[in-house]
């Protein structure tokens, strides 16, 4: 089976540096949540959210901090050991997005992101079945946010 993008880009080992890459952007005063700002914008307070290919978990730390309910759920445990770190309180699953249920994201949900290149790190091949599975967790009048 061919192997996800990200993984086959980067081994699943630069969680820290993709952190400390933002962490200086935004030291430097580059606003670096963009995505949160936009998603936030479109929802209720206290929305629930997956972020979905959440890597470090930026923007679901950020909508958190925002007010709204998040699960993280991402295939490289190096990024997601930051997002722990970051943010021991929220849900951050370590899984393929096609093997998550929408019980293992607690329910329906009133959105879904997928920021940036999530689509293009993708298992080839799987992006049709990601975008159709992911929007099977939304309730009733759910978002679908992908690409930025």
């Amino acid at each position: 089976m061919t192997q996800n993008r990200w993984l086959a880009e980067t081994g699943g080992t630069r969680g820290r540096e993709y952190a400390a890459r933002f962490d200086a952007l935004e030291a430097s005063g580059a606003d670096v949540h963009g995505e949160a700002h936009f998603v936030d914008s479109l929802l209720e307070r206290g929305s629930r959210v997956v972020d979905g290919g959440c890597g470090t978990g930026r923007v679901g730390r950020e909508l958190v901090r925002r007010g709204h309910l998040v699960v993280g759920v991402d295939v490289d445990e190096s990024m997601l050991a930051v997002a722990r770190e970051r943010d021991p309180a929220t849900t951050w699953l370590f899984a393929d997005l096609l093997d998550v249920d929408v019980d293992d994201v607690g329910g329906p949900v009133d959105c879904v992101v997928l920021a940036g290149n999530v689509i293009v790190y993708l298992t080839p091949g799987t992006e049709p079945d990601v975008v159709t599975h992911v929007a099977s967790w939304l309730a009733a009048g759910g978002l679908l946010v992908v690409g930025f």
